[in-house]
């Protein structure tokens, strides 16, 4: 394979976007390709970088004071290095002023279509990310883990459930409406679902009403007794008792500590 080159010429870019290095242990960077993020940021609108490409920003002291992430598994590692850099692994991009990092591979998509977004508008960033086919636009708020890719189960009839699951979760979704999704009685939908996914059904309907709870909660579109009834909660005191349990504030801490990132980054 053949990657051709050429020097740069004039380097008052709009966006550069530093992207990941493909390697387990993060050398230093060269002096030039530090030279080079540092001038090409300061003339340019924004400065982005994807999973590990975060290490060169930092580098270049362009991080400093500013929150970041990156991919979970480079995370310890890169809190070491740079002290002075406020590091969060668990999110799937995040912007700082004009310094914009993100997580893994697919969470540069994410970055990306956020970038669109701001740029030209949220129907341009739906037509990418259908052109892309994406299944699911994920904003940077969002955790790195999934609860629904920790269940990844080995059989279609449990895959039909879990998205069935997804789309109603409004729905009470008793155990024997989950078994006939599935055709199989309830006895034998327990066990196979706890074989596959290494969960009760009840704790994956729970997991599941968490992520699209907390995701509705810090978007702040709606209110929290909304949230409670769309995501299956029923009432806004048993939700209450949910994010107690799974992330230990209740919900009104996460929407405010979601809107002072939003003011803080505006």
């Amino acid at each position: 394979m053949t990657v051709e080159t050429e020097a740069f010429g004039d380097r008052a870019f709009d966006t550069v976007i530093v992207g990941s290095i493909t390697t387990w242990e993060m050398a230093p960077s060269d002096a030039s390709l530090i030279t080079f993020v540092q001038e090409a940021a300061e003339a340019s609108r924004r400065t982005a970088s994807i999973c590990s490409g975060a290490f060169v920003l930092a580098e270049a002291g362009l991080l400093n004071g500013r929150r970041a992430t990156m991919h979970w598994a480079h995370a310890a590692s890169f809190r070491a290095r740079f002290p002075d850099v406020r590091m969060e692994e668990d999110r799937i991009f995040i912007n700082d002023g004009p310094i914009w990092t993100s997580a893994g591979m697919t969470a540069g998509i994410d970055l990306v279509l956020a970038l669109i977004d701001n740029d030209l508008g949220p129907d341009a960033a739906k037509m990418i990310a259908r052109l892309l086919v994406m299944h699911q636009r994920r904003m940077g708020g969002q955790k790195q883990h999934s609860a629904l890719l920790e269940m990844t189960p080995k059989s279609d009839r449990i895959e039909l459930v879990l998205a069935y699951i997804r789309q109603n979760l409004r729905n009470p979704l008793t155990i024997e409406e989950l078994a006939a999704v599935a055709n199989l009685s309830p006895r034998q939908f327990s066990r196979t679902f706890l074989a596959e996914t290494g969960q009760s059904p009840a704790k994956a309907v729970e997991q599941l009403r968490l992520e699209a709870a907390r995701f509705m909660v810090e978007q702040g579109r709606h209110t929290v007794n909304v949230v409670a009834q769309e995501t299956g909660f029923a009432d806004r005191e048993r939700m209450r008792r949910a994010f107690l349990r799974s992330f230990g504030v209740p919900p009104e801490v996460l929407r405010r500590a979601a809107r002072r990132e939003a003011v803080a980054t505006a």
